[in-house]
């Protein structure tokens, strides 16, 4: 529900604050004196349009806010959080500045937002009929959803958009199958010569370097073999050799400890040193005979690192890249290889898709067809009493044998509004009177499945009066019961039967107009409705014929 409204400086409203409650409520005023630049400001404020007139001359900006109780509306909380909006305590605060410098600026509940944002938020709260550039329903899939309404077919089109969007995500997923599988068998035998090579050679990730230190042996054998004998000899097995010298310097240590006992740890530093060079001497001995002198050996290395330098040079800096790359091979050719498989499996679950796609869209197409009969007959039948005698609303449903998201048909709303001339698509015959009463009666018929809280009718009243006038009052009233309905009227069979009346007023003070809105109670209330009612406002007569009409005895 709108609960409040606040306007400065737009066109000609200098400033303005309406207070809105349930039911009803009317907005009136002398020809011209600005009644639907508040219905354009609720509409500014919803996503419309903005133009540098709509600022009121003099001033740099205007500012349009509205306040709505939206609690237990479908779809504001999540809207707000994707747009990271807070949205706390069933309330909506829209605010929009126009300015006639530099960008103009939105607001929903104090934080930027976008006129995207907007818009989405006003369709799950505000329906404007009337002539504004932005009526919902002149657009064909506006219309869609009000048949989808008025017939409850929701979930049917629910599932159909879902069995499309999956029908759409196997075609993606078979087309990319088989682009890898064209370009998988011209890579194929490739990928198998490079996962042969590569398994052929049985890789392990250090190997090259083991064989390095193996060459390296082998190609120095004999003087590793000479190097380590003469070691071995000279501190171990020759006479004379490092062993019995340190023996000798032992005997002597000794003599040097007895003369002075304070050097005996000289003596452990001597023995650890004549333990060392033994075992390094005997341990040289094993050494030499292990060396083997093997050309043979050498060459199979050398052969051996040809390949491993040249698998390096075609698959990878290091042996582990190399045996990395057979991997990736290996698990793409098995890929290719089950391409054919996944094809088969993914076509049988399109086939499946589509049938079951098709079986909705013909089941919804067929749902629609009844409800746009049964739509048809529900506003036609209204048409009279809401002035419209003679006129016709025919829904259309054109298809061209292709199914998509939304069905396999295009929606369109045909009127005629003379006797004698063919129906003909509604953006292209209605008025703005014409079309508020038109949406009335679809609203009448969508009362008990239109869930939008606020409903705003501007010019409905055009060209009507006397018995026409009470049944369009009939009508809003009973709207009222399920939406809050505001209503832009000059008629006092409408204005007297409404929860709430406000009156628009434009005064010049020399060379400036002002337009300003005030709430009508009492005898202010019986004064404008007198004045509606084309007599005297000031005269007796008037004043009780009013005060009679609002009291509801006429």
């Amino acid at each position: 529900m709108l609960t409040e409204l606040r306007v400065r400086n737009f066109a000609v409203v200098e400033e303005a604050v309406l207070e809105f409650g349930p039911g009803l409520s009317v907005l009136s005023g002398e020809t011209g004196a600005g009644k639907s630049i508040l219905v354009e400001a609720l509409a500014l404020l919803v996503g419309g349009r903005p133009s540098p007139d709509m600022i009121r001359a003099g001033a740099g900006r205007a500012r349009i806010e509205a306040r709505f109780e939206v609690e237990g509306v479908e779809g504001i909380a999540s809207l707000c959080q994707q747009a990271g909006v807070d949205h706390d305590d069933g309330w909506l605060i829209l605010r929009r500045e126009l300015r006639r410098e530099g960008r103009h600026r939105a607001w929903v509940n104090g934080s930027p937002a976008t006129t995207t944002l907007l818009r989405e938020l006003g369709e799950r709260l505000v329906e404007l009929h009337g002539q504004h550039e932005h009526q919902r329903l002149l657009d064909r899939g506006h219309q869609r959803r009000i048949l989808d309404a008025f017939g409850r077919h929701e979930a049917l089109v629910a599932e159909t958009a879902a069995a499309f969007d999956t029908l759409r995500d196997l075609d993606t997923r078979l087309a990319r199958v088989r682009q890898t599988a064209r370009e998988g068998r011209e890579r194929a035998d490739y990928l198998r010569f490079k996962c042969d090579e590569i398994a052929t050679a049985s890789l392990s990730p250090d190997e090259d370097e083991a064989l390095e230190t193996e060459a390296r042996r082998l190609t120095h054998s004999e003087e590793l073999i000479e190097l380590s004998g003469l070691l071995h000899h000279r501190l171990y097995e020759a006479e004379g050799s490092v062993v019995d010298q340190l023996g000798e310097l032992g005997n002597r240590l000794d003599a040097l400890v007895t003369i002075d006992p304070a050097a005996s740890p000289f003596r452990d530093l001597h023995e650890a040193a004549l333990r060392s060079v033994e075992e390094l001497g005997l341990g040289l001995a094993p050494y030499r005979d292990a060396i083997e002198h093997d050309p043979r050996r050498l060459d199979e290395i050398r052969v051996r690192q040809d390949l491993l330098y040249r698998l390096k040079r075609k698959y990878g800096d290091s042996l582990a890249e190399v045996i990395r790359t057979g991997e990736e091979a290996r698990r793409e050719l098995e890929q290719i290889d089950g391409a054919d498989d996944e094809i088969a499996r993914l076509e049988a679950g399109r086939e499946a898709a589509a049938a079951e796609l098709a079986e909705l869209a013909s089941k919804l197409s067929e749902r629609r067809r009844g409800t746009a009969e049964a739509l048809s007959e529900a506003v036609n039948a209204a048409l009279p009493d809401l002035g419209l005698r003679g006129g016709r609303l025919a829904v259309q449903l054109v298809g061209d044998g292709e199914i998509r998201r939304l069905g396999a048909e295009r929606v369109e709303f045909l009127v005629s509004l003379n006797p004698g001339f063919p129906p003909a698509p509604l953006r292209r015959v209605a008025s703005g009177g014409e079309m508020s009463r038109l949406m009335l009666a679809l609203e009448a018929a969508l009362i008990e499945v239109d869930e939008l809280p606020i409903l705003v009718f501007d010019e409905i009243d055009v060209g009507i009066g006397g018995e026409v006038a009470h049944r369009v009052a009939d009508r809003l009233i009973r709207l009222s019961a399920a939406h809050q309905v505001l209503v832009v009227t000059h008629l006092a069979q409408i204005a007297a039967r409404a929860d709430a009346h406000y009156s628009i007023d434009k005064a010049t003070e020399g060379e400036e107009t002002r337009t300003s809105v005030r709430a009508l109670t009492g005898g202010e209330r019986v004064l404008e409705v007198a004045r509606m009612l084309g007599g005297d406002p000031d005269s007796r007569a008037s004043r009780a014929h009013a005060e009679e009409l609002l009291a509801g005895q006429i």
